[in-house]
């Protein structure tokens, strides 16, 4: 798949594409109602398919210190818009300026002109433009002035209420995985490189592949069973903790994964950790034979639901 920007164009092979707009952070079930309408458009108009997603993500810029809150890496969203059948993934870089551009001009010059979509989907809650000014109806308006077609897509709902990425964080946070993975329709996956820890794990018999948060939205701090993608393709069963390990001074946010019966150096490698089922709380311990006690029966635990 091709990860284009508007900085460095829109090759010909894919003007009058078909267009999939909104940020898609985390991809969840209603992103991919809009992203497959796009695909089925695309196929039975014969036409490649785009979708276009923003990065930074827009509360970036107007509030710079919000806490991490993202629910995927433009990494992890390529690949799911590949697997969604798209052709290839366009970046909008949000600054002051795209921030700034009135509505109409937006659809005039970039989506029509710049990107030569033939086609817009996007949901039917989607706002763009300066202000956030411009809409459904005025993207369908302004865009068959320009010979572009825009259709919207109804909303996905779960347990009757619209999914969300809002919905998606306030169930991390609240340790809800099963919620979380049914409006995914995966679990949340944090992907990071392998960063070298202060062994006390593999001291305790629990060697750990450490990976750190960085943007990713914060899920409940405690100890979850998991999967873990390796980068040659191998999934493997585990137990990690995410937190800031009370029981060691000083306190410091990890994201620490055991892979069951493995003992490889995982050092300098990308893997990909998959949050199955929250277990339990982190805790602070009074020594480490109450520790590792409880490790083995949060590994117990996570063996149970994994294998």
């Amino acid at each position: 798949m091709q990860r284009l920007t508007l900085a460095g164009g829109v090759p010909d092979t894919l003007r009058g594409s078909v267009v999939a707009l909104g940020n898609f952070d985390g991809f969840h079930l209603g992103h991919q109602a809009v992203v497959g309408r796009a695909v089925q458009r695309g196929f039975h108009e014969r036409r490649p398919v785009i979708v276009a997603t923003f990065d930074p993500h827009p509360v970036r810029l107007f509030k710079p210190d919000v806490p991490p809150f993202r629910l995927s890496t433009l990494d992890q969203r390529q690949e799911l818009f590949a697997h969604a059948g798209a052709d290839a993934m366009l970046v909008f870089e949000f600054d002051s300026a795209l921030a700034a551009m009135d509505a109409e001009q937006f659809v005039a010059e970039v989506l029509a002109d710049r990107i030569g979509a033939a086609a817009v989907i996007t949901g039917d809650d989607f706002s763009f433009g300066k202000g956030r000014t411009g809409d459904v109806a005025l993207l369908k308006r302004v865009g068959e002035a320009h010979g572009l077609a825009a259709e919207a897509v109804s909303q996905v709902l779960v347990d009757g209420v619209r999914v969300s990425s809002g919905r998606v964080r306030d169930a991390l946070i609240a340790g809800d995985t099963a919620t979380a993975t049914h409006m995914l329709s995966r679990p949340y996956t944090i992907e990071g490189v392998v960063q070298p820890g202060d062994k006390r794990g593999r001291d305790l018999g629990y060697p750990t592949a450490n990976v750190a948060l960085t943007d990713y939205q914060r899920p409940r701090y405690g100890i979850y069973a998991v999967r873990v993608t390796l980068d040659d393709g191998r999934e493997l069963p585990g137990v990690a903790s995410l937190g800031v390990r009370p029981t060691f001074n000083p306190p410091t946010e990890l994201l620490e994964a055991h892979i069951f019966d493995f003992d490889a150096d995982l050092y300098g490698r990308r893997i990909e950790v998959a949050l199955h089922a929250f277990l339990r709380d982190e805790a602070k311990f009074d020594d480490m034979k109450a520790l590792t006690a409880q490790m083995r029966e949060d590994e117990a635990e996570a063996r149970r639901l994994l294998l």
